[in-house]
């Protein structure tokens, strides 16, 4: 069962609440949906962390804590979701993003070059931000859904091969308690 595999990689809810650095959260961490694994809360968490990994915003994580507490959802894996987008990996998904977006609005991509500066973002991020922006959230709401009518399918999916599995275990003990 899916349960299975995400329990064995979640942290122990109890480390969670119990954390000195979350104190601040108080009683909203209490919530039971937060570290719930069934398969509204697994899909929706994966919605809601897919859907901030591909935005092109600093404190995501932050964010997709927010969109837990808000949704009720998982928020480990929520949490977890958004280091999709980590240093080695954002400057490929921006780049296809905003190629994506130059499309869309059929604007001529432009050749930049992406520097970490103040200098580069007043001159070129301001020329780049809407075929970026739009690609990002196009992505976003593309791989959220995705993500989350995977879950919803591949959990339906496991829960129909246990109940066959059971059925079938079931139909032998009958056949041979016969014999």
């Amino acid at each position: 069962m899916p349960r299975k595999i995400f329990k064995r990689y979640l942290p122990d809810p109890h480390l969670v609440r119990n954390n000195p650095a979350l104190k601040f959260l108080g009683v909203l961490l209490h919530d039971p949906n937060l570290f719930h694994l069934n398969r509204h809360s697994v899909s929706v968490a994966f919605f809601v962390g897919l859907f901030v990994a591909f935005l092109p915003i600093p404190m995501q994580i932050p964010l997709a804590a927010l969109g837990a507490l808000v949704f009720r959802c998982n928020l480990p894996i929520s949490i977890a979701l958004v280091w999709i987008s980590n240093p080695l990996t954002f400057p490929f998904i921006f780049f296809v993003c905003y190629k994506f977006g130059s499309r869309i609005l059929q604007l001529p991509e432009r050749k930049f070059h992406f520097e970490l500066s103040l200098d580069w973002l007043t001159s070129e991020f301001l020329q780049i931000w809407e075929p970026l922006l739009l690609g990002c959230l196009l992505a976003s709401l593309f791989f959220s859904c995705a993500g989350y009518i995977m879950i919803q399918w591949t959990w339906r999916w496991h829960v129909v091969k246990r109940w066959e599995k059971r059925k079938l275990k079931k139909l032998k003990q009958q056949t041979e308690a016969d014999d």
